[in-house]
């Protein structure tokens, strides 16, 4: 059975939760099986009498203790807190390193296969290790092995010949010297396709923006707005909730075009988007729902809590900077509001607040009718 085959509870139990943890998890549970299998490796050694028992024994307790500690701190999520790599690649890798090199000193018969282990370290990290970490940690690698070797030929020459050992290491530079440039290029690609993978979503949330939202006003346009409304409206019926909707016309929209262009036009809207939306709650929706009319999606509120909301509009409105666009300039709006009955179609209740809308203007303006 494959490790994603296990059953849920046991995945869960050995994982973790869902998400990056138990992608981390796994892999540091790989590291500690295939430490069980280089102790396994280890015991038939001494079976064998091509190791000493206590100095393997001393080897093997050593690397599983230490990867069991990774794999908890990994598992517990406690990593999380303690480094920027919740993996904890970089010191798992170091600490590989350091227990082949132990490895090697003390397997004197086996100790070239001990070198192809000594790159399972940095290929571990390939994927995960920045650049300057790989190459840091190629140099460990170097650095510990290359001692070794020296300290082993003049201790004990005569089951590491320094000959020998000089020509393993030179095969050790050149090994480790391209799985570090390898391992480097890696780190490279990564960072590259998290740049282009930054750049495609950054291009995404502009096309969102662009796809969803008036290009003067900021506000939500009227596709959008329609697709909010469809979805509040299902959410309204399904929790027995009021939806209620107002509709708004600038009034005396014209003659502002009309006698100060339409570039102050522009910036009446603007004005008017911007002291709107200070003056609503974060659950209310304000979209322009096409040239001087706006439509108010106020979610979860009846008609008489709807109304303080409009009034709450208008007192914003009032203290907007019109002045701006031309020296006392004011702006006023007429409202229709409706409330959603139950059972009742979202386009019947956008075209009572229309109606409404149209008989505020009749009764002269700066006004709201309830429809």
């Amino acid at each position: 059975m494959s490790v994603s085959a296990l059953p849920a509870p046991v995945g869960d139990l050995l994982w973790g939760p869902s998400g990056r943890r138990r992608g981390h998890a796994r892999l540091t549970l790989l590291a500690l099986a295939v430490y069980l299998l280089f102790s396994a490796v280890c015991w038939l050694e001494v079976q064998l009498g091509m190791m000493q028992a206590a100095p393997a024994a001393w080897l093997c307790a050593t690397s599983l203790a230490g990867i069991s500690v990774f794999y908890g701190l990994v598992r517990s999520g406690i990593s999380e807190r303690l480094s920027h790599d919740p993996s904890l690649t970089m010191p798992q890798s170091v600490f590989g390193i350091a227990i082949t090199a132990w490895g090697y000193a003390i397997n004197p018969q086996l100790r070239g296969a001990v070198m192809a282990i000594m790159l399972l370290n940095l290929v571990w990290g390939m994927f995960v290790m920045s650049p300057r970490e790989a190459r840091l940690l190629g140099a460990q690698a170097l650095v510990l092995l290359g001692g070794v070797m020296l300290w082993k030929s003049r201790t004990d020459p005569a089951q590491f010949p320094p000959h020998i050992e000089a020509i393993q290491f030179l095969f050790c530079v050149i090994l480790m010297t391209a799985m570090s440039a390898l391992a480097v290029s890696m780190g490279r690609l990564r960072a590259k396709l998290r740049q282009r993978q930054a750049e495609l979503q950054a291009a995404l949330a502009k096309i969102h923006h662009l796809a969803t939202r008036d290009d003067l006003t900021g506000l939500v346009n009227r596709r959008h707005l329609t697709e909010l409304l469809d979805a509040e409206r299902t959410r309204q019926k399904h929790h027995g909730q009021p939806l209620s909707l107002v509709l708004m016309d600038l009034d005396h929209f014209k003659p502002i075009n009309d006698n100060h262009g339409h570039a102050a036009g522009d910036q009446v809207l603007k004005i008017f988007a911007d002291a709107a939306q200070a003056a609503l709650r974060d659950t209310d929706v304000l979209g322009r729902w096409g040239g001087e009319e706006f439509l108010l999606m106020l979610p979860s509120t009846p008609q008489a809590q709807a109304l303080q909301c409009v009034d709450r509009l208008r007192a914003g409105l009032a203290a907007a900077p019109f002045d701006e666009v031309a020296p006392g300039l004011r702006l006023t709006f007429s409202a229709g509001l409706s409330t959603c009955g139950d059972g009742e179609a979202l386009q019947a209740a956008i075209e009572r607040a229309d109606k409404a809308m149209y008989r505020a203007k009749l009764r002269g303006r700066d006004g709201t009718v309830v429809g």
